[in-house]
């Protein structure tokens, strides 16, 4: 038996015009490799794409690639994650399913309280695949909590659990604020634990659980990110031997420089230097530059002429950091260094209960709904009265399910 898994492909994740769609190319990449290692099936545990709308031009790449892929006999089992839902919690996996580029393995029925989970079996191999979604604030422990165990773990032959959520056995020190659930949370005896949704490349064994593993994201998917992995990758499965496999779309190379009691013409001088002497030719350039300045203002760095001189001399693109970058001259300003998703749950633990209302506990899941409904961006050729519309069509559904909920829950009482 050979597979692959992958996870966290973000496909549109990258503003930059230069990077926005390296996620992509490193799908069709990670695609092309999956046919050459001649895998027999393919999982992807979940963020395949950024958001629940992605761009239609990234839409018909992945589009074209699964259909390629399916015509090579390689089926594709997927779980959704956590940007791959839609505020009233549609998904485009959906619709891939419905064009049968892929199966989605999260499936089963709820009977006298309990979430009963059906496998799905690989024709080819016999494999038995079965998966929970991942749900942004670990909303999805929830179904773990109502999750039958013994009918998933009593099952016989090869297994694979794919899910989406952080494993605290399994967090590196710099996420350590990021909430997460103990390995216990996964059903016990499988073979396989795909992972995903903690962009780390790790792979642990625990008493009754082995080859739990996080494969990270196909492309970095921001500055810290290219900093610590430099690319990204996917996991091979071949009869019991776990092979990591980098993909690598552009070499990537730190630049920092210490600007502790230096003036800012000094600083650009350093960075003018670099780029002038060292070999940048199509890197992605991360600069990080950091330390108390004499005098000035980080503005006062000739980041503009920097940036060209880098390009003029072959450099595919320069990423810039300055969050630890102080002026002597200035009152300090702290940066929190959280992640968004840490910042938001920060936020959302410090207002809650601040006003009295009677559905208290649905409290943080409804603003976490909310806040996803109003971050939706307009699509492209969308009016702005069509797009103010569906914001509010989506934000009363929330409020009418929500309504409904409630209405059953005081007749269960």
């Amino acid at each position: 038996m050979k597979f692959a898994h992958l996870a966290d492909v973000h496909i549109g994740s990258w503003r930059d015009p230069l990077l926005r769609d390296m996620s992509t190319d490193a799908f069709l990449m990670a695609m092309d490799r999956c046919v050459e290692l001649k895998v027999d099936f393919i999982l992807i545990s979940g963020d395949l794409f950024h958001t629940s709308m992605p761009r239609i031009d990234n839409l018909k790449q992945v589009v074209r690639k699964l259909r390629e892929i399916r015509l090579k006999g390689i089926p594709i089992y997927f779980i959704a994650g956590s940007h791959d839902f839609s505020p009233t919690g549609k998904t485009m996996l959906d619709v891939l399913e419905e064009a049968d580029l892929g199966k989605n393995v999260v499936q089963g029925d709820v009977r006298e309280g309990k979430l009963f989970l059906r496998f799905t079996i690989d024709e080819k191999t016999g494999a038995k695949i079965a998966g929970m979604v991942g749900k942004r604030g670990m909303l999805d422990r929830k179904y773990y909590e109502f999750l039958d165990r013994k009918s998933l773990e009593q099952e016989e032959g090869f297994k694979i659990f794919m899910f989406h959520t952080a494993i605290t056995e399994m967090k590196p020190k710099e996420l350590e604020k990021m909430e997460s659930s103990g390995v216990s949370l996964l059903p016990a005896g499988f073979d396989y634990y795909a992972g995903g949704h903690v962009h780390i490349v790790e792979r642990g064994n625990f008493e009754n659980r082995k080859n739990v593993v996080f494969p990270g994201p196909l492309f970095p998917n921001n500055f810290s990110e290219l900093e610590k992995l430099k690319q990204g990758g996917f996991y091979i499965y071949d009869e019991g031997n776990v092979v990591y496999h980098p993909l690598v779309l552009k070499e990537v190379e730190l630049v920092e420089v210490n600007a502790d009691h230096r003036l800012p013409e000094e600083v650009s001088q350093e960075v003018f230097s670099i780029a002038s002497r060292e070999n940048v030719s199509d890197k992605i350039i991360l600069l990080r530059i950091a330390g108390r300045m004499q005098r000035g203002k980080s503005s006062d760095i000739a980041f503009r002429k920097i940036n060209e001189t880098f390009i003029d001399n072959g450099a595919y693109c320069v990423l810039k950091s300055i969050s630890k970058l102080k002026s002597e001259e200035f009152e300090e300003i702290k940066v929190s260094q959280s992640t968004a998703e840490e910042l938001e749950q920060e936020l959302i633990q410090e207002h809650l209960g601040q006003i009295k209302i009677s559905f208290s506990s649905r409290e943080e899941d409804l603003i976490r709904k909310l806040m996803d409904v109003f971050s939706v961006e307009k699509e492209e050729g969308q009016k702005v009265y069509e797009y103010e519309s569906s914001i509010k069509k989506d934000a009363e559904t929330l409020f009418s399910e929500l309504i409904e909920d409630l209405k059953e829950e005081d007749l269960k009482d």
